[in-house]
């Protein structure tokens, strides 16, 4: 009878034992054999040279090894021959089984037993999550939770104290703390300033064995920053501040730029500006630029140096964004003074009136003085101006203007019809420094008067059928006149004479700017008069009166029975008698006639 070796499992016991065990039938049965052992534990990561003593197994007959244990078949003994490590593997399920020795069959169903790898403290904690970053509002109270760090071992939390954990801090006080058995960490020190500094680095300790001596021990870097409330408010730098500008700035320009200091960041250092009081209300506006929070300074309205030189501003400047759990340390709002001295510059001649009107008659004499312009120089030099006329508005030089008294007058006769309206520039120009040039307008209206005598309104075509009848109208006239009465124009027609008593035609005035042409008798004849000859006297209501006279051509016409026009004009006809074959021979003795004259003539030439 022998022991025949070791199985080895690892984890749990098996599930099912196999008995495929038995003494052979030709065989006389034995008593089974009792095996004495009880449950063995090794310790593992042993490194030494011999073999690891685990046990004895007591049998009467014992062989055999599995690769990790070893039993010696003499004494039972049984040798770990491996370094184990229990965070590997916890524990070993060994079967061992009596065989014959010279059968080798078995002789007893198989036995099990457990070899459990005993812990020892072999690692240390670990921060599987680290390194920390964490932040806590500047100004906390004391005690305040930053974070909870954790820490891992890897060792067997059922036996001895090897995982359980302690955790301490060796960097960081006395601003933070941590709790031991926790790993919370919170403030150790009251309303902490992150304007006087805003982030820590904290290492943590993290050991074992209760933190008992011995014990093995893994670190953590917890970096703590600062994030800012709203506790300080803004501050202006200077209480007084002074800018100079010229009085050309334009509008809506920059005047100044300042900013009043805040030790908190983002959000809480928002600011808005305001203008408190000073002098020249609504000439200034102030805004904040929202990239830099500067206040800005506008100009609203033009400064003249001549008028006011200096302005005074009360500025203040609030936070916008105010924590209500410090307005203990308010106000959040501070003031400044400003002052903003305007610079003279030399600026040119400034008309009295931009736009100056003028009126002159268009049978104005050469040289009537129409009108004046006045321009004086703004700064206080009061410098001398002279004038002239930009031609370029008067390419003609219908008018001219005095040097030095800016009395505008007439160059050249004018005429309303041509050009009813003349726009002069007029400069103004310093005698001290001729590069400063002021420039006004001039508006001359050329006044109309009655040179003009009214015409027909068009060329008029009168036809006039035989059969008119006496009595008819045949044609209405009507005027034109250049020019432009203030009450408008209003004209009168007649027939001038001597035809103004004649038998075929007679005038009549409709009273409203327009005249009828009738006819006295009918029966007109074109082979009597092809045409007739009115002529019409139109006059004007000017002071004083003008008139013209205008002929009317009126052509007679053979007309149809609707009394459209079928010819008009003179007819041909003959008053010999003579037939047309007469005619035409009477037409060729002259041109054989004619012939004869022409070669005699070439012939005497020659």
């Amino acid at each position: 009878m022998s022991l025949c070796g070791l199985n080895v499992s690892s984890g749990e016991a098996e599930e099912s034992r196999r008995s495929d065990g038995g003494a052979p039938r030709d065989v006389p049965q034995r008593h089974r054999r009792s095996w004495v052992w009880n449950q063995f534990f090794v310790l593992e990561e042993y490194t030494g040279n011999e073999p690891l003593y685990v046990g004895k197994l007591h049998s009467d007959v014992d062989k055999g090894a599995t690769s990790i244990f070893t039993i010696d078949e003499n004494t039972g003994d049984i040798h770990a021959t491996k370094r184990l490590d229990r965070e590997a593997q916890a524990y070993y399920t060994l079967s061992a089984q009596a065989v014959d020795r010279i059968t080798n069959l078995p002789v007893e169903p198989r036995s099990e037993f457990v070899v459990k790898v005993q812990d020892i403290n072999d690692n240390e904690p670990k921060f599987l999550d680290g390194p920390y970053l964490a932040g806590v509002p500047e100004m906390s109270p004391l005690g305040t939770m930053v974070v909870q760090v954790a820490a891992t071992d890897a060792d067997d939390p059922t036996y001895g104290n090897s995982a359980r954990v302690v955790y301490s801090i060796i960097h960081g006080q006395p601003y933070f703390s941590v709790e031991p058995k926790t790993g919370v960490i919170r403030t150790a020190l009251p309303n902490m300033d992150r304007e006087t500094r805003d982030q820590y680095v904290l290492v943590i300790q993290a050991k074992d064995m209760v933190g008992q001596m011995g014990g093995l021990s893994g670190t953590t870097s917890v970096t703590v920053t600062l994030t800012d409330v709203n506790d300080n408010p803004p501050r202006f730098p200077h209480k007084n501040y002074q800018y100079t500008v010229q009085e050309s700035l334009p509008v809506q320009s920059v005047v100044a730029r300042f900013k009043a200091a805040d030790a908190d960041i983002g959000s809480n250092a928002e600011m808005d500006y305001r203008i408190m009081d000073g002098d020249g209300p609504g000439q200034f506006n102030i805004t904040t630029d929202e990239d830099s929070q500067d206040g800005v300074l506008l100009l609203l309205k033009p400064l003249d140096f001549e008028t006011k030189s200096s302005f005074s501003l009360r500025i203040e400047a609030t936070n916008r964004n105010i924590d209500s759990s410090f307005l203990s340390l308010g106000p959040f709002s501070d003031t400044t003074s400003v002052k903003v001295t305007v610079e003279d510059v030399n600026e040119p001649p400034v008309f009295a009136a931009p736009l100056s009107r003028m009126v002159v008659p268009e049978d104005a004499r050469v040289g009537t003085s129409i009108g004046r312009v006045s321009a004086h120089d703004p700064d206080n030099i009061n410098s001398a101006i002279r004038y002239s006329i930009d031609r370029n508005t008067d390419l003609e030089r219908f008018f001219n203007v005095d040097a030095l008294s800016g009395i505008i007058s007439t160059a050249k006769p004018l005429d309303r019809e041509a050009n009813s309206v003349h726009n002069l520039t007029i400069f103004a120009i310093e005698s001290q420094d001729p590069t400063q040039i002021g420039r006004g307008v001039a508006l001359v209206t050329v006044q109309d008067i009655n040179d003009n005598a009214p015409v027909f309104a068009i060329d008029y075509e009168t036809l006039l059928c035989e059969n008119t009848m006496p009595g008819q109208v045949i044609q209405t006239i009507s005027a034109v006149d250049r020019d432009e009465p203030l009450k408008g124009h209003s004209f009168s027609f007649s027939l001038a004479a001597p035809i103004a008593v004649n038998l075929n035609f007679t005038l009549r005035d409709n009273r409203d700017n327009t005249a009828s042409i009738l006819t006295k008798r009918g029966g007109f004849q074109r082979r009597e008069q092809p045409v007739y000859r009115l002529p019409v006297l139109i006059r004007d209501s000017g002071t004083p009166a003008l008139s013209s006279t205008n002929t009317l051509s009126v052509r007679v016409c053979d007309c149809d029975a609707d009394g459209v026009a079928l010819s008009c004009g003179a007819i041909a006809y003959t008053s010999t008698g003579l037939s047309t074959g007469a005619l035409m021979a009477i037409l060729g003795c002259i041109v054989t006639l004619l012939g004869k004259i022409s070669c005699f003539s070439g012939c005497f030439s020659e």
